[in-house]
């Protein structure tokens, strides 16, 4: 039986990632580091801040600033203000979806409540959303953010499922012990998903049956 569905937020709940990629590949390339568009998906997609920045740094072979970032939060902000909007099928599938949940995230709750926010997704969750970057010691793919999640709600960690786009979500959630969905119609190629304990779909729709079968004891596939 399923106590709790824990949702990442970007790229699982609001359409970000597209947004994110484009002001990245901006930044990386005035700092020296050009990249295509899935070169920064297969390195960046799914780290913290803070993982980022240390991936960059290490990249370059130098210590980049505290505030290296914030030149490009003005054009960050452009984009999320025009284009952001939630992830296809998301809005039907929450409202069939009546079992406990929450979000974490490895972002900001800053950037939570803006995005979640501009979405119009924000209340749906409010008091249960979850930062890596800022209320664990290690975010994702170390399971402490899912695991603290569960125990702030109350719900036996292996009774949780997540839901991620990410590989580092889902090397998460493998570590907490707790199965996966893989959400496949985003950014990730669906083969950097794969892995045990976690069934792969491509259409957010498709969720509430598949959390319904999950909770009737179904066995996981995949």
């Amino acid at each position: 039986m399923i106590e709790l569905v824990i949702f990442d937020c970007d790229g699982v709940l609001i359409d970000s990632e597209p947004l994110g990629v484009a002001v990245d590949r901006v930044a990386l390339a005035d700092l020296g580091l050009p990249m295509t568009e899935q070169e920064v998906i297969d390195r960046f997609v799914g780290h913290s801040h803070g993982a980022k920045t240390a991936l960059i740094e290490k990249l370059l072979g130098r210590p980049l600033p505290a505030d290296w970032w914030e030149p490009y939060r003005p054009l960050h902000r452009e984009l999320t203000e025009e284009r952001l909007a939630p992830v296809d099928g998301i809005t039907e599938a929450l409202a069939a979806i009546e079992l406990p949940s929450c979000v974490a995230s490895n972002s900001s709750h800053r950037w939570l409540r803006t995005g979640l926010g501009l979405t119009g997704l924000y209340q749906r969750f409010e008091g249960r959303i979850f930062s890596g970057a800022e209320d664990v010691a290690h975010g994702k793919p170390a399971p402490d953010l899912f695991l603290y999640a569960a125990r702030t709600l109350g719900a036996d960690p292996a009774a949780c499922v997540v839901v991620e786009d990410s590989p580092h979500g889902l090397a998460a959630a493998r570590a907490a012990g707790m199965p996966s969905f893989g959400y496949t119609g985003g950014v990730m190629p669906a083969e950097r998903l794969a892995g045990p304990g976690t069934v792969l779909f491509d259409d957010m729709r498709k969720l509430p049956e598949l959390l319904a079968a999950r909770h009737r004891g179904a066995e996981l596939a995949g």
